[in-house]
């Protein structure tokens, strides 16, 4: 009576779809965290390393460390293609809605 109909409770196309894919993201980098944990704790020696946060289509990067350069360089072409990535879904959802 008060709850939502039939046409109302389903999910855009792709919705589900990109929730997986969201938390599949979260798990691997908690996964990269516990083990890069481990290594320093087994390897030790030096260590370095590099991050980007977008803050709305501004990055901000920065690294230290002996091969900062390379974390760095790759962080920003992996961060080139999630980009990529999120404007192609978020021009299929956009088409079938």
């Amino acid at each position: 009576m008060f709850g939502l109909s039939e046409t109302e409770k389903e999910e855009p196309p792709g919705f589900s779809r990109f929730f997986r894919l969201l938390l599949l993201g979260v798990a691997l980098i908690f996964v990269g965290i516990a083990i890069l944990i481990v290594a320093s704790f087994v390897f030790g020696g030096q260590t370095s390393g590099a991050a980007i946060i977008f803050i709305g289509p501004f990055p901000i990067v920065f690294g230290s460390g002996p091969s900062a350069a390379w974390h760095i360089l790759i962080g920003v072409i992996i961060a080139s293609i999630s980009v990529a990535v999120f404007i192609i879904m978020n021009r299929r959802l956009r088409e079938f809605s």
